[in-house]
């Protein structure tokens, strides 16, 4: 019988989580019946959305994840032994599965033997993040050449797929972060045209100096005051695309979104925002990922992971996440 370690979702979160907010245990699995297959995780994906979607998890619940795992038994021939998978099973390191989800995007999938990227990216730049990147951008912003964009959360996981098809793309763009080494890595590594620390930079007053015709594209995965700065930035016809809020998540009292929002903005300068979730263009997924692949492969592309050893680590791999202490993507190495 194999025993699996899970993290269990133990308290509701006040702030910021806490230890014993999640509690590690142990559990027997079942011999794999006809149709199942039983996977061994590899990678683990640290993302946002497992302490923004809280409210919505009961407690006792294996905390949510996608992870990348590799397949031991199988009795489907949709999932082979010895194979990889991207599944939505949560912190656990082995699972019994039969590769459904409740719906579509939750569903298992297998990965494509590809030599030449690690097979890590596919909780990453060709897996939902890019997804995220290249939609929730190209779709919702429609970005022209020679056009100004900003991206809040740079140096997360999609905000820096972002910043790199903007400039695939023709356009300026400038970074925002929480520190000077982020900036030098969005710049130098990168090429993000302007970056701003939003920690010690007067946000206004900076894209008053570098963006001075305005913003026309702004990708946000902050919210709070930074969007509120960024409406007033707006260039006429202006676009704004909202993939998160990440600077709320953690707030009891909502007190970090400001009261007030320059509203008459989007009257006067004619703004569209538009909050999305990715699974929309489900059916178009399969373009992303080869197009990212594509500009990986041409050097059009770079990403960076941030690498935590050990599934006992989850805890302190969610807590950076959350806290912005990784640069790209965020996972953990069983």
């Amino acid at each position: 019988m194999v025993k699996a370690k899970v993290f269990i979702y133990n308290k509701e979160y006040e702030g910021l989580p806490k230890e014993g907010d999640l509690i590690l245990k142990e559990e027997d699995l079942p011999p794999i019946e006809d149709g199942e297959f039983l996977a061994k995780a590899v990678y683990l994906s640290v993302e946002p959305f497992m302490r923004s979607s809280a409210s919505v998890v009961p407690l006792g619940s294996v905390l949510i994840a996608f992870q990348i795992a590799k397949i031991l038994e199988s009795k489907n021939p949709d999932f082979p032994v010895d194979r990889y998978v991207v599944g939505f099973f949560g912190c656990r390191t082995y699972t019994v599965a039969n590769g459904k989800g409740s719906m579509g995007f939750l569903a298992a999938h297998l990965i494509p033997d590809l030599e030449d990227v690690p097979l890590s990216y596919f909780l990453g730049i060709l897996g939902t993040p890019g997804n995220t990147a290249y939609f929730g951008f190209l779709e919702v912003c429609q970005p022209k050449k020679g056009e100004t964009v900003v991206v809040s959360g740079a140096a997360g996981s999609i905000g820096c797929i972002v910043g790199q098809i903007a400039k695939i793309k023709g356009c300026k763009v400038i970074g925002i972060a929480g520190s000077d080494e982020k900036g030098k890595w969005l710049m130098d590594e990168l090429g993000f045209d302007d970056f701003i620390n939003y920690k010690t930079h007067d946000l206004d007053e900076v894209l008053t100096q570098i963006a001075p015709n305005g913003v026309d594209c702004y990708f946000d995965n902050v919210g709070g005051k930074t969007t509120a700065i960024l409406i007033k930035h707006m260039s006429d016809g202006g676009r704004i695309s909202v993939c998160g809020t990440m600077s709320t998540y953690n707030e009891k009292d909502g007190k970090s979104f400001p009261t007030s929002l320059p509203l008459f903005c989007f009257v006067s300068k004619q703004i569209k925002m538009e909050g999305f979730l990715v699974y929309k263009w489900i059916d178009r997924f399969p373009e992303s990922v080869q197009q990212n692949l594509r500009w990986i492969q041409e050097g059009k592309l770079k990403y960076r992971e941030t690498v935590t050893e050990g599934f006992e680590n989850m805890f302190q791999a969610f807590l950076g996440m959350l806290q912005g202490k990784n640069f790209g993507k965020a996972i953990v190495k069983i």
